[in-house]
């Protein structure tokens, strides 16, 4: 039961388990997205538990407090076009997954989950395929059915499958990006799968993987929006009892460290390749498999907040302007667990045009335009987007010419000076 816009689950959303332990506790946020307009500056915004639990029979990671997905997506304000690195990402990802696994000859179909504007899409479309997006967020797919990619506006779920199979018919390749972490009922969601695939088809998703979450220290991809942190081991368990098979998988850099995974139903055309095996053999090196080894992750939080504070208010302490360049979800659970409020950050540059003129979730601090940078000339920016931190500091090389410096939080503190 939703309670206040949020209920906990108590039972592992992978293998149905109850044998949950706590590893980590964030300070609790608003959820990540939810910027305001000046009309709502003066009203409370809820904030929701932040905790990551660990499931003992199959071990995968994972919040158990779910925030009510119309809350968090129904009026989304991210969208992938804006960066010119997620475009040329998933120019690669269309280009290598149909050459493997799809003939650009017959016009098939291709159908994302979670399709955001439709920039992935748009790759498939350019090398030939037939294309069907689906999105939640209602502004963003209405602009994408105008910009050439036809976008369904609603939640993915077994039932909308069953319609879409009957109106477009099956896909020969089914993708879902961050979709698979953000999910509650994934179970749901993978028999929708199953349902529009055709028998020679696969599904491939990408999502935040586990392994680059511990080793790099990237503790802000945890929020709620991702309700999972998966680690390869117990998706193939999970897939397996869905009839399916995870044949591939891959570590890509988008979001600092991501999973690329190739799925098929049972008894597919496509034969499993070592790369599955080889990264369970890592997840098991760096004992992943195991709560200790999470349980002990908080110490490394701590270690980076200590030296990017103390630096942050070193700074202020002589009496240097601060900002913040990018305004993506992960800024919220960084800014809140590390306490970098407006009194250290003063405003927030962002180039997505849906983010600028709106405020910083829960701490209101303004998202401005990048021109910003050279009309309020900062002495230093904290490039809360560090996932973007080369081409930002690359494109913006005139701000440390005039004598400012960029400050990257992750996965080290790292400080850019001319």
């Amino acid at each position: 039961m939703i309670v206040n816009g949020c209920y906990r689950r108590d039972a592992c959303r992978l293998c149905g388990s109850n044998r949950l332990k706590s590893i980590l506790t964030l300070t609790p946020t608003p959820p990540a997205n939810a910027f305001v307009d000046s009309s709502q500056l003066n009203l409370p915004q809820l904030v929701f538990p932040l905790d990551l639990f660990f499931c003992d029979d199959c071990t995968h990671a994972q919040l158990l407090d779910v925030v009510d997905p119309q809350v968090l997506f129904s009026d989304y304000v991210y969208v992938s076009g804006t960066s010119q690195v997620f475009v040329s990402h998933f120019k690669e990802y269309a280009t290598t997954i149909s050459d493997k696994y799809a003939s650009k000859t017959k016009k098939q179909l291709v159908i994302d989950i979670g399709s955001n504007d439709g920039t992935l899409l748009e790759q498939f479309k350019n090398i030939g395929f037939n294309v069907l997006g689906i999105d939640p967020a209602r502004k963003i797919a209405q602009q994408a059915s105008a910009n050439g990619i036809k976008t369904v506006p609603a939640f993915f779920s077994k039932n909308l499958a069953e319609k879409i199979k009957t109106e477009y018919g099956q896909a020969h390749l089914v993708t879902a990006n961050n979709v698979y972490a953000h999910a509650d009922d994934l179970i749901d969601i993978t028999r929708g799968i199953r349902t529009l695939l055709k028998p020679n088809g696969v599904f491939v998703f990408e999502v935040s993987y586990l392994v680059d979450v511990f080793e790099k220290t990237l503790f802000d991809t945890i929020y709620h929006e991702h309700l999972a942190y998966h680690c390869v081991r117990p998706l193939v368990k999970f897939f397996a009892a869905q009839d399916m098979q995870l044949v591939a998988a891959k570590r890509t850099e988008a979001h600092g460290g991501s999973l690329r995974g190739i799925v098929q139903l049972a008894g597919g055309i496509h034969k499993a390749d070592s790369s599955v095996d080889s990264l369970i053999a890592l997840e098991k090196s760096l004992g992943l498999d195991k709560v200790e080894t999470l349980q002990a992750f908080g110490s490394k939080i701590e270690n980076v907040k200590y030296e990017l504070t103390n630096y942050l208010h070193s700074l202020k302490a002589q009496g240097k302007s601060v900002a913040g360049f990018g305004a993506p979800a992960k800024a919220t659970t960084l800014m809140y667990h590390f306490s970098i409020g407006p009194d250290i950050v003063e405003f927030i540059v962002d180039d997505n045009p849906l983010k600028q003129g709106l405020f910083s979730p829960g701490m209101h601090i303004p998202i401005l335009p990048t021109a910003a940078i050279y009309e309020k000339k900062p002495d230093a920016i904290i490039i809360l987007a560090w996932n973007f931190a080369e081409p930002i500091i690359k494109n913006h090389a005139k701000f440390l010419n005039m004598g400012g410096e960029f400050i990257v939080p992750l996965p080290t503190v790292k400080i850019f000076k001319e």
